[in-house]
């Protein structure tokens, strides 16, 4: 037999031996499932000589996942307090004005219209030397809120004469005048020293005069009087000192040594 012939025959059964050799020179018939490693290919390497350089798809990236909380980060967000809504601003106080409501030309129905008529009534209050005189009286409920207004007709209920502050009433006069200042406060507001009677009995004294000061005269033609009572603790032979039917100056040592505060105010025409 000749060499070339052998030899052909040879190499074709060495070839046929190699893996992968037989697919590529008789393909599979139509219709045939292509192996496993050409259905899921395997990922993209750089081309042996020879080879084509087109690189099989890629099979798509899976969803982006966010990272679970770490076990300290989670426990604090749930143990984070939780902010508290914003608080809203407190509504201004109740002021007394030598205008609007409170004008000389005011009225009880006015009154009635501007602060609701379920929180006036028309009755008593306190007058002078014990006495009880007929007023209109706003939130005659309520002690923080209750404010006294004393009428020129009575029967009309017109004309604002009075108006007064006392008591726990919360309500402020003119110049932001209210219960409870000290006499230091009340000297700073008129710009000096001024004028009180006497200390009485009951430990209290009036405001004798302004003496020339801011609060000798206010906006819309309204005067402003005051009645200061001395601290419980004060002694009696301290308020000795400043009783009878006199008057004495704010900047006395013996006033302030009863360190006097503010328990009335009156708002007159």
């Amino acid at each position: 037999m000749s060499c070339p012939r052998v030899c052909a025959a040879l190499a074709a059964t060495i070839i046929a031996a190699l893996p992968g050799a037989a697919s590529a020179q008789f393909p599979p018939p139509p219709g045939t499932p292509a192996p496993v490693q050409d259905r899921w290919p395997e990922p993209s390497r750089s081309p042996q000589p020879g080879q084509s350089s087109q690189a099989p798809a890629a099979a798509p990236a899976p969803a982006a996942r966010r990272p679970a909380p770490a076990p300290a980060a989670e426990e604090a967000l749930q143990q984070a307090p939780v902010a508290a809504p914003a608080k809203k601003p407190a509504p201004p106080a109740n002021a007394v004005a030598c205008s609007g409501v409170f004008a000389p030309d005011s009225t009880h129905l006015k009154l009635a219209i501007k602060y609701d008529s379920r929180n006036i009534t028309f009755g008593e209050v306190d007058g002078p030397e014990g006495s009880k005189i007929p007023g209109t009286i706003l939130f005659p409920n309520d002690p923080r809120q209750r404010l006294e207004v004393i009428w020129k007709n009575d029967l009309g209920r017109t004309g604002t004469s009075l108006i007064a502050i006392n008591g726990k009433s919360q309500w402020s006069a003119p110049k932001g005048m209210k219960l409870g200042l000290p006499l230091a406060a009340l000297e700073k507001a008129n710009g000096k020293p001024f004028k009180l009677s006497g200390f009485g009995a009951d430990g209290t004294a009036g405001v004798a005069g302004w003496d020339g000061g801011a609060l000798s005269t206010l906006p819309g033609g309204c005067k402003i009087g005051m009645k200061l009572a001395a601290d419980t603790k004060a002694s009696a032979d301290a308020k000795s000192a400043v009783a009878g039917d006199k008057e004495f100056l704010s900047s006395d040592a013996s006033v302030r040594a009863l360190k006097p505060t503010v328990v009335e105010i009156l708002i007159g025409y």
